[in-house]
Formats: C-alpha cells, structure tokens, sequence
C-alpha cells in the first residue's frame, strides 16, 4: 500500500486541494491524517483560504480511504462534518509485518513514546518536518502543510513498502529513509 500521510491542515483549502491533488497523480492507496484538520487553533493566524466547509466535503468524498486520528485542534464538532473517525489520540496500522504508529504530537512523540515496539512513528503536531532512524525505529514528523515553522517550507510525507519520504507542497522531494 501507499500510503501519504499528512498533519496540520489548518483549515487550509488550497494546502489540501495540492495535496489531493499529490495524492492522486501518485496512485496513493490511502490518506493518514495526523490531526487539526479543520480548525486554526488560536495560536495560529488565520490560514490563507480558510473553508473547513469545503475541506470536509473534499475529505468526506473519499471517506474510505482516510485514516484519522486527534490533533489538539481537532474536536468533537469537527466530527460531526466529517464521515470518518477523527476523535483517537493514535491509531496502529500494519503493513507487510510493520507496525505504523500514528499520533499527532501532543500526547505520544519521540520523547514520549507509547508502550510497546513501533518500526515507524508518524506525527505532526510541531509544524517542524523530521525523518530519522532512532531508537531502533524510523521517526517522522510530517511538519505542516499550512503552518510551517523554522524556516521550514509546507510538508507532508508518504510511506510504501518500508521507505518514507518527506515532500514539499510543491511535490519536490526533500528526504527519503
């Protein structure tokens, strides 16, 4: 499977429209969302072409291909526009034998690991884009593909047959592990 694995959306439109828009020209099998999909926080400014409206119905039409969980923004009115569950703090998927942590940052990351053995942990939560082998596993964060911070630029990343790689919004690759 292949899987493009995304965080902090932000209410974004035209953030997400780039990266469906990814996911389709690359024959993506499935979407994982690491949380604040709809909401802005009020930490954050207002997101250039704001339309949580519209980011649902986008989402909602391909439903089932979505693997959500819970960012700090993300709430229980969010679920309520959405078709697919949101409202986990972490899912766990599996493929051909390894194990894919999801979370979005708040609760579990590389300094607050969750209990058991994990070959890949994915979060967001940060805005800050990572991809590192430690501590016996493969540690990536997705950064934010509305709110990058550090100078960094809008990032998401994909994950097939054991090698993830973190790209622009652009769809420049920018590191593979």
């Amino acid at each position: 499977m292949k899987y493009l694995i995304v965080s902090d959306i932000h209410g974004s439109l035209p953030a997400l429209e780039k990266v469906l828009a990814f996911y389709k020209e690359q024959h993506c099998d499935m979407m994982l969302i690491l949380g604040d999909i709809l909401n802005y926080g009020p930490r954050n400014s207002i997101p250039e072409g704001i339309n949580p409206k519209e980011i649902a119905n986008r989402l909602n039409e391909m439903a089932d291909s979505i693997v959500a969980i819970r960012g700090n923004c993300d709430s229980e009115v969010d679920q309520m526009l959405l078709d697919f569950p949101i409202l986990s703090d972490y899912a766990l998927i599996v493929d051909n034998g390894k194990r894919l942590f999801l979370t979005h940052g708040h609760i579990y990351n590389e300094d607050k690991l969750p209990k058991g053995k994990h070959d890949y942990l994915f979060y967001g939560h940060t805005h800050l884009w990572k991809l590192e082998k430690e501590k016996g596993m493969t540690v990536c964060n997705t950064g934010s593909i509305t709110f990058p911070k550090g100078g960094n630029l809008p990032t998401f990343a994909v994950y097939e047959n054991g090698k993830t790689s973190i790209y622009e919004l652009s769809g420049n690759l920018l590191k593979e592990c």
